[in-house]
């Protein structure tokens, strides 16, 4: 098996290979619990724009992202109309998909209710995992899941609830990113840090 140690000497995940870009966001915010109902808005929208392309693409894009969906405020979203939707089709900065720009609004709409009606977006989500990150112990990358039962009824309950572009896959890749589980291989660094 390949080792993956970089030029610090610390062991990574495969995935996020020797790009300055990708290795800080390893370092730094995958799987790191986050708790924040907008930031998890936006971590869900960024990873339903993803579907079809690596996640590298959109990170380089991200603040792109950022400035056109107003840095991902759910009320100023919901609101979007016709023309600016069109506008967003035109902005070479972000992915130009109708279907997943459309999404969002919705989606932003979907989160707006949550928020309004209760229980509030990061209790919905995190009474998934009971409050608390799972902690899994992957040794090799080929063992990482693409799904699970968790993600199968989140997405089953985001749907329901309006929400667009979260199946099972993008919403089980959402959980990595939020630190809902712990997917940082056994030898990567940051799997022992997290576990903490």
């Amino acid at each position: 098996m390949k080792k993956y140690v970089h030029a610090d000497g610390k062991k990574r995940c495969v995935w996020c290979g020797a790009d300055p870009l990708y290795v800080h966001y390893h370092d730094t915010e995958w799987g790191v619990p986050e708790y924040d109902d907008r930031a998890l808005f936006e971590k869900l929208i960024l990873d339903g724009f993803q579907a079809g392309l690596s996640w590298i693409t959109i990170l380089r894009k991200r603040e792109n992202f950022r400035k056109a969906f107003d840095k991902f405020d759910p009320e100023k979203i919901a609101r979007y109309d016709a023309r600016k939707l069109n506008a967003l089709m035109k902005d070479e900065g972000i992915v130009r998909n109708k279907m997943k720009v459309h999404g969002a609004r919705q989606s932003a709409r979907a989160w707006l209710e949550i928020q309004e009606k209760g229980p509030g977006f990061s209790k919905l989500l995190w009474d998934f995992m009971d409050g608390k990150p799972k902690i899994n112990k992957i040794k090799a990358h080929g063992g990482v899941p693409v799904d699970s039962k968790i993600s199968i009824a989140m997405s089953k309950e985001l749907k329901a609830r309006g929400f667009n572009f979260c199946g099972p896959t993008i919403v089980y890749a959402f959980m990595q990113a939020t630190g809902m589980v712990n997917d940082h291989l056994t030898t990567c660094y940051r799997h022992r840090e997290l576990a903490k």
